[in-house]
């Protein structure tokens, strides 16, 4: 114990401990204090955070340790709380605040466990349940069961069965659409950088708020698509599959979102050509376009989601492309500026023809065959063509013969 605490009752609580028991790593360290005030830690070297919640960072750890608290709710979505910090607030009080069981425990300075609401008996049964009513009252705790839901899947948690009723009751008195979309792009982001991410989606969906959240991804399921390609046929499925398949070939978010994104066109298809998809990539761009303004996706994620929108299925079917259009394709995905994110789209395209059922083992050369035609093309010295040609205007002519000439040559 450090002389800033000596003589405070407190308590680790929260995902520390719920991670440790677990045995998951622990990265953060969070604490309550009971019995004090603001004065109180104020004076021992506390640093306050923030202006609408008692919390402090340790003056040599920097933990955060967060005055003991009950929270009321005055006005819908996630800001509407009246939050009261006391020195007469239990810990048991705290904790009857918190969204699920599982973080709802505490340790002692000793070591002994707190458990007031069953939390312990959760983590073994590997049951997702909220701690109280008072779950209804925050619109975010959705997307955070949901987030939990992907960071455990390989655990088997599963959704207690009134958890998920009231979660839908909040879906129908509105709650969702109270979210805020900066809190909605966080939680979707920290779910797709975990090893499993589609039970994030799939949860909300099981609720109701994919539907309202993001349409166009929720529409996808039902949509069949030909079984020759597709033997899951469900369009929603094979999503969730890419988007796990992606998580599996890279770390980056870009690419996951990408994988997220790439069939959204799947479902605005006419009814009367399906199963087949014609057009899906490009009738897929405004709605990658709608999702990205809706939640202020960052540029780089946006943009890498509209080119394997736009681009994945001619990635698929390179090896029957002209060296023309294959130097098209090239150019569409800005790869002579930007090659980094023509090698994402790659991945992406990879984790959209594995993401399939039977298909996650098997090697994907198109995207070989197109890494080592792009590197023949971006051998072609444009310098020296720019100086030979006998006049300007002849130069992006001449560079672009090259260019094919050089796919010819590398093929």
């Amino acid at each position: 114990m450090s002389e800033a605490t000596r003589g405070l009752r407190t308590y680790l609580v929260g995902g520390a401990v719920r991670d440790g028991l677990l045995g998951r790593a622990v990265h953060e360290h969070d604490y309550v204090v009971v019995g004090a005030t603001v004065d109180d830690l104020l004076s021992r070297g506390f640093q306050q955070v923030g202006k609408d919640f008692p919390v402090f960072l340790h003056p040599e750890t920097k933990d955060e340790y967060a005055l003991a608290r009950t929270e009321r709710k005055t006005a819908p979505g996630y800001y509407g709380f009246q939050v009261h910090a006391d020195p007469e607030v239990t810990l048991e009080q705290d904790l009857l605040r918190r969204d699920l069981t599982i973080n709802a425990l505490a340790l002692d300075a000793d070591g002994s466990i707190i458990d007031p609401y069953g939390g312990l008996a959760d983590l073994e049964s590997r049951v997702l349940r909220h701690v109280s009513p008072a779950f209804a009252e925050d619109p975010v705790r959705i997307l955070r069961l949901a987030r939990f839901a992907a960071r455990f899947s390989d655990l088997g948690f599963r959704i207690a069965g009134e958890t998920l009723a009231l979660m839908r009751a909040m879906v129908a008195a509105g709650e969702v659409d109270a979210l805020v979309p900066e809190r909605v792009w966080q939680e979707m982001s920290r779910a797709l950088g975990e090893a499993c991410p589609s039970p994030f989606f799939e949860v909300l969906r099981a609720c109701g708020a994919l539907e309202r959240l993001m349409p166009e991804l929720d529409r996808l399921w039902g949509v069949p698509q030909p079984e020759r390609w597709h033997p899951e046929i469900d369009t929603g499925v094979h999503v969730m599959l890419v988007v796990d398949m992606a998580a599996r070939l890279s770390p980056d978010l870009e690419v996951r979102f990408a994988a997220l994104c790439h069939d959204l066109g799947k479902g605005t298809t006419p009814g009367d050509i399906l199963p087949s998809h014609h057009g899906h990539e490009e009738r897929g761009l405004a709605l990658v376009d709608a999702v990205c303004k809706r939640f202020r996706v960052p540029v780089r994620c946006r943009d890498l989601a509209r080119i394997t929108s736009a681009l994945h299925g001619l990635v698929h079917k390179v090896d029957e492309l002209r060296p023309a259009t294959l130097l098209n394709l090239m150019e569409r995905a800005d790869a002579f500026r930007r090659p980094e994110r023509f090698e994402q789209m790659l991945i992406a395209c990879e984790a959209d023809y594995r993401g399939r059922t039977g298909y996650a083992e098997r090697d994907y050369p198109q995207a070989e065959t197109l890494r080592r035609l792009f590197a023949a093309v971006v051998e072609v010295d444009v310098g020296i063509i720019a100086r030979s040609a006998p006049e300007p205007r002849l130069i992006p002519e001449r560079i672009r013969a090259a260019r094919i000439a050089a796919i010819k040559s590398a093929r």
